[in-house]
Parts: C-alpha cells; structure tokens; sequence
C-alpha cells in the first residue's frame, strides 16, 4: 500500500511538473500559435485595376494637406525636399473628378529628394466596389515623378487581399502646375487569395 501511494504521489509530481513545464513555455511565448495550413493554401488569384488618383492640393476641397512643409533651405527648389502630405484621395473609373468614384487612397508621401521630384508613397487603396468593398490593397515605394511610368510594390493588403504580392504602375494623366492638382492613372497588378 505505501508503495502504491509512493507512485502515486511520485507520478502526481511527475505531472505536475511536466504541467508547469508547459504553461511556462506557453507564457514564454505565448504571443505566437500556429496556423492552419489550409489558410495559406487557399487558390491565388490574379486581379488588375485600372483607376485614377485624384490628388487635390488646393481650394475648400482639398484631399492632399501639407503637414510638413518642405526644409526652408529647399523651399523654393524644384525638389520640395522634406514636404509631406497626408492624403485622402479619389480613386476614380475615368479620369474626371466626377467620375464614379471606386474608392479613396488614404496615406501620405514624402519629398525624399533634394535634387528632382521624387516622392515616398504609404498609402492603402481602399476599395468601395462589389466583392472587394471594405478591401486594401497597400502601396509603399517610390515614385520618380517626372518618369512617364513609375512601378511601386504593392506589399499587402487587407479583405479579400490578404497575402496580396504585387505591383502598381503609376503615370501621370494631367498635372496643373497652377493649382498642383494632378491626375495619376494606376494600373495595379495584384496575386491574391480567394
């Protein structure tokens, strides 16, 4: 009998201690958990969008503000080096401002050059359309203005573009150099789960 409790007592510690091991490795790192497999396993699906970025910089109706203007010692150069807007951008199907709007692109971009126009762009395109309302599609790069198109990476996005890999081509539809006002057709070329 006093061995039978023995073994007991000494398998209760066994397992308890094998119990602790776990929860304390679980605290360790218990931020990160394995996924299912099948998720990434869904079937990839190649989409392209063509719309056009409505960047409005002046007027009442502004959707591109400056929230750092551009270093004092480049204020007055071609490159506006340091200038950063906040954007909240149409994106429309044709290149009117009226046209059906598809959906906004809401970010920023930065002058990062002190020599030519070239811009840092972070921006998500959210979309408003059919199956894909309530979607992203993220852009982060760079964007040599005056080049006649541009490639930006798209590096992910949210909804049906989750896992989303590609790219964006920007060229430049219209630009008023009295207003700054300017119309970007982008093409982008997106591989998605669905």
């Amino acid at each position: 009998m006093a061995t039978l409790i023995s073994q007991s007592i000494f398998f209760f510690i066994l397992l308890s201690f094998y119990t602790l091991t776990i929860i304390v490795a679980q605290d360790e790192t218990g931020f990160v958990s394995s996924i299912d497999p099948k998720l990434l396993r869904k079937k990839q699906h190649a989409s392209h969008f063509r719309f056009y970025w409505q960047d409005i910089v002046g007027g009442n109706n502004a959707t591109s503000i400056p929230i750092i203007p551009p270093l004092p010692k480049f204020n007055n150069s071609f490159s506006a080096f340091g200038l950063v807007r906040i954007i909240d951008n149409a994106l429309t199907v044709g290149p009117n401002l009226s046209s059906k709007l598809l959906g906004r692109a809401q970010g920023f971009y930065a002058s990062t050059s002190q020599t030519e126009l070239d811009f840092l762009m972070v921006m998500n395109f959210a979309l408003f359309e059919g199956k894909y309302n309530g979607s992203t599609i993220t852009i982060l790069g760079r964007n040599v203005a005056n080049n006649k198109v541009r490639e930006l990476p798209v590096i992910g996005g949210s909804g049906v573009f989750r896992f989303a890999k590609g790219y964006a081509e920007a060229s430049t539809y219209s630009f008023d150099p009295l207003s700054g006002d300017a119309t970007i057709e982008y093409n982008v070329y997106v591989s998605h789960q669905i």
